[in-house]
C-alpha cells in the first residue's frame, strides 16, 4: 500500500439495503460507473456484502456496500441476511430501497438505523419500469415513512444527481475523523517512531498504523524519524534536543519508557488509535477497571485483522501473557478476530479490543455501544499494556491530557 492511499478503514461507507431483487446492484453499478456488483433477475445474487471503493466529488474518499436482500429465505438466507446486518453496523449512510407497497421490512429497518444514529436516504429505484415512474409508490413510502423519497434509475441515470446531493447533506457531523495524534505534536516538531519489525511486520512491509501515522505527521509538516526498539538510544543521542513525542509499539513500552527523554511526551500507535477509532473515555475508564479484576475474570481480546496466528502474535501470545503475570493464571481468555465478534457479552468481564486500523469507526463504535448497554468495560491493547506495566498516568493522549484516575 503506498502512503497516498485511503484504506477501507477511512472511508466514509455508504451501504444499499433492500429486498432481493430491489436494484440495488444495478444502482451500485450506476453510483460507481463500473460493473462492480453482478447484476441478475435471479433473487438472491448477491450473498456476501460487495465493497467498491472510489472517490465521491463533494465528499472524497467513500466504499459502496452492497448487501443480500434482507428478505432472504431459508438457512442460508438466514446467513445471507446476518452479513447484511453486520454491513448495517458499519454504515455511516445508509440507501434504503422500496420497491413493493407492503414496506414492514423496510420500516423496521429504518427504526434499525435510527437507533445507531446512521442517516437514512429513502429511495425508489428502477423508477424507468413503472408505468407512473414510481409516484405512487413514493407517495406510499411518504404517508408510511413520513419521509419523501428519491425516484431513482439506474438505467437512465434518472435522480443520481440529485442523490449524490443527498448524501452531501446526509453526511454525519464527525464525518472529518479526528487527527490521530491531535495536539501531541505541531508543524516543525521532532517525532520519533519507534517501530519493532518483527514477525507482526513481515520484511517490506509496515504495519498499517505506523503508516497512517508517518502520513499524517508529513501532512502535518513535522520531523519525522523512524528506528526500531534497538537503534532507539542512539537515535535519541543523535539529536540536537529531545523529540517533541516518540510513539512506539504498545508492545515496546517496556523498552521504550526508560529511555524517554524527561521533557519529552510518550505514546503508542494503539493508544492514538483508542481515540481515532474509539472512545477514548470509555476505554480510559476500562483500562482502570482491568487493575481491579479478579484471577478469574472473564476476558474477551478482539482482534480486527483475521491473519493466521504467529509466533509471539500480541493479542494471541503477549497480551494473555501479561495479564496472567499480573492478574493471576486463572484468567478465562477467548479471542475472536475479524468480524466474529460475539453479541451477548454478559459472560465477560472486560473486551480489549485491537487499535482497529482494519474497521471504520462508525463499526468499532458500535461494538462499544454493545458493550455499554450490557454495562461491559471495554478497553484496548495500547491503554491495556500501558496499565498493565503501571505507566499509564506517563502516557500521553491525543487530546495533550495526562490520564487522570476516575
Amino acid at each position: 500500500m503506498s502512503l497516498n492511499d485511503t484504506t477501507r478503514g477511512n472511508r466514509l461507507h455508504i451501504g444499499l439495503f433492500g429486498r432481493r431483487n430491489a436494484g440495488k446492484s444495478s444502482l451500485i453499478n450506476a453510483l460507481t460507473g463500473q460493473e462492480a456488483a453482478t447484476v441478475s433477475e435471479i433473487p438472491g445474487t448477491t450473498t456476501d456484502p460487495v465493497y467498491k471503493a472510489m472517490e465521491l466529488h463533494g465528499i472524497g474518499p467513500v466504499v459502496f456496500i452492497d448487501t443480500a436482500g434482507f428478505d432472504d429465505e431459508g438457512e442460508l438466507g438466514k446467513l445471507r441476511v446476518a452479513r447484511t446486518k453486520q454491513a448495517a453496523r458499519e454504515t455511516d449512510i445508509a440507501l434504503l430501497l422500496f420497491s413493493q407497497e407492503e414496506m414492514g421490512e423496510e420500516l423496521h429497518w429504518r427504526e434499525f438505523f435510527r437507533k445507531q444514529n446512521t442517516p437514512v436516504i429513502p429511495l425508489v429505484s428502477g423508477v424507468d419500469a413503472w408505468p407512473d415512474g414510481g409516484k405512487e409508490l413514493a407517495d406510499t413510502v411518504e404517508r408510511a415513512a413520513e419521509t419523501r423519497p428519491l425516484l431513482v434509475s439506474a438505467k437512465n441515470k434518472q435522480g443520481l444527481a440529485e442523490l449524490y446531493q443527498e448524501l452531501i447533506r446526509a453526511l454525519p457531523e464527525d464525518y472529518e475523523q479526528p487527527s490521530i495524534t491531535g495536539t501531541l505534536c505541531q508543524e516543525g516538531d521532532t517525532v520519533v517512531l519507534v517501530m519493532p519489525q518483527d514477525i507482526q511486520a513481515p520484511k517490506g512491509r509496515l504495519i498499517l498504523p505506523q503508516v497512517q501515522t508517518l502520513r499524517e505527521l508529513l501532512d502535518k509538516g513535522c520531523r519525522a524519524l523512524c528506528c526500531t526498539t534497538d537503534k532507539l538510544a542512539g537515535t535519541l543521542a543523535g539529536l540536537k534536543e529531545s523529540p517533541q513525542l516518540i510513539i512506539t509499539d504498545s508492545q515496546a513500552f517496556r523498552e521504550v519508557y526508560p529511555l524517554k527523554p524527561e521533557h519529552t511526551l510518550l505514546t503508542s500507535f494503539s493508544v492514538l488509535f483508542a481515540a481515532f477509532k474509539g472512545d477514548m473515555d470509555y476505554f480510559l475508564k476500562g483500562a482502570e477497571e482491568l487493575l481491579q479484576l479478579s484471577p478469574d475474570a472473564h476476558i474477551l481480546i478482539a482482534e480486527a485483522c483475521t491473519h493466521k496466528p504467529l509466533q509471539e502474535d500480541i493479542g494471541r501470545v503477549k497480551l494473555p501473557r501479561l495479564l496472567r503475570k499480573k492478574l493471576g493464571e486463572g484468567l478465562q481468555l477467548d479471542i475472536v478476530s475479524g468480524k466474529d465478534f460475539p453479541r451477548n457479552l454478559e459472560r465477560y468481564d472486560l473486551v480489549i479490543h485491537c487499535g482497529s486500523c482494519m474497521f471504520n469507526r462508525k463499526y468499532v463504535l458500535s461494538r462499544v455501544q454493545e458493550a455499554k448497554e450490557q454495562g461491559i468495560p471495554m478497553t484496548n491493547y495500547g491503554l491495556s499494556i500501558a496499565a498493565l506495566l503501571g505507566i499509564l498516568p506517563q502516557v500521553a493522549l491525543p487530546n495533550g491530557k495526562k490520564y487522570v484516575k476516575m
